[in-house]
């Protein structure tokens, strides 16, 4: 029988902020789940309801106002910064590329944390550039000419790029087209099934969470309203919210991977 705790354990965590007013509104009622490493976990719901803002809590961008996140079984807490987002990296939305070549932007990283960089001619690193189909003729180009679909290849394999556990996505293929977007969720798939990783991605794609997730929350008004496999979520949703998020899209858009 394995007692191991989840890869990831977040445990009635809840948040808040000012407001115009100047006082706080809650932003993320309290709220409770878990993933395991080789799992992928999509988190969807209409603009403001809390996806985004549950994604930071996760390392530490936004402090929790309450609850307990776990890496591991370890408070996320007790890691430094520098250590946690190594961990649990997050990719934005839009790609992010310090100015120099795609060669210094996956050594950024290791030179944050004062490490080892990583050499090109290293079989580990040359994995996870075909992992995230990174050209290696890529490596000396400037990384900030690439094609919007190649800078976002490059931040996948920079986050990844050091001791990766849970890799976040903020609407990972709202920046791409439709063939590039599935070539992503396929990628997102080895990912987690050959690295091991854990991935939890927001988004309002249904055709990506039905492409690549295992297991999907629809938040809204910043509290979970429906949870559970992405095949019956997608295809049996058993709320009136969810019913009507996906009424928005179409068949397509909600296809789901055998």
């Amino acid at each position: 029988m394995n007692n191991a705790p989840p890869l990831l354990q977040v445990r009635q965590v809840a948040a808040s902020r000012s407001g115009e007013s100047g006082a706080l509104q809650r932003v993320l009622q309290e709220t409770t789940l878990k993933i395991d490493a080789g799992e992928i976990l999509a988190v969807v719901g209409p603009s403001g309801s809390g996806k985004s803002t549950l994604l930071r809590l996760l390392n530490r961008l936004l402090e929790a106002e309450s609850g307990d996140i776990l890496l591991s079984g370890e408070n996320i807490r007790s890691f430094s910064p520098a250590e946690l987002r190594a961990s649990i990296p997050l990719v934005s939305q839009k790609p992010f590329l310090f100015p120099g070549t795609v060669r210094e932007n996956l050594q950024a990283p290791a030179r944050l944390r004062r490490a080892e960089l990583p050499d090109s001619s290293d079989p580990s690193l040359q994995e996870l550039l075909e992992l995230c189909h990174v050209d290696p003729d890529w490596l000396d180009r400037d990384a900030r000419k690439l094609s919007v679909g190649q800078q976002q290849r490059v931040c996948l394999a920079r986050a990844m790029v050091g001791p990766c556990q849970v890799l976040l996505l903020d609407e990972p293929t709202s920046a791409l087209d439709r063939p590039t977007a599935d070539q992503m969720a396929l990628t997102f798939r080895q990912l987690a099934r050959e690295k091991k990783l854990a991935i939890i991605f927001v988004t309002h794609d249904l055709r990506l969470t039905g492409r690549c997730a295992d297991h999907v929350i629809f938040m809204a008004n910043g509290a979970v309203v429906e949870e559970g496999p992405a095949s019956r979520l997608l295809n049996h949703p058993e709320t009136a919210e969810v019913r009507a998020f996906l009424a928005s899209g179409s068949e397509d858009d909600r296809e789901v991977s055998p």
